[in-house]
């Protein structure tokens, strides 16, 4: 993978991440580093879902693999932040 698609991975998981959290209601104390990974999980695992609905690739703005893969993004917060209340860690 080259540098660009390095910083686009980031870039596009730190969006799906924050997205995913502003969908979970209360705060989540998770650090950003894990928000950004939750994103890029969230985004493959979204785009290989949507990608076998068939609705991966449409004209213009994939509307319904971007809410697929927000949706996975707020899974994945709730249940980091739920791990780190039980932990103790903040």
């Amino acid at each position: 993978m080259a540098v660009t698609g390095i910083i686009s991975a980031l870039i596009i998981g730190l969006i799906i991440g924050v997205l995913g959290r502003l969908v979970v209601p209360g705060r989540q104390r998770i650090p950003v580093w894990l928000t950004i990974v939750i994103g890029i999980v969230a985004a493959l695992i979204g785009t290989a879902i949507a990608g076998a609905l068939g609705v991966a690739d449409t004209k213009g703005i994939d509307w319904i693999e971007l809410v697929i893969q927000v949706v996975l993004a707020g899974l994945g917060v709730a249940l980091a932040a739920g791990a780190y209340s039980r932990r103790g860690i903040h």
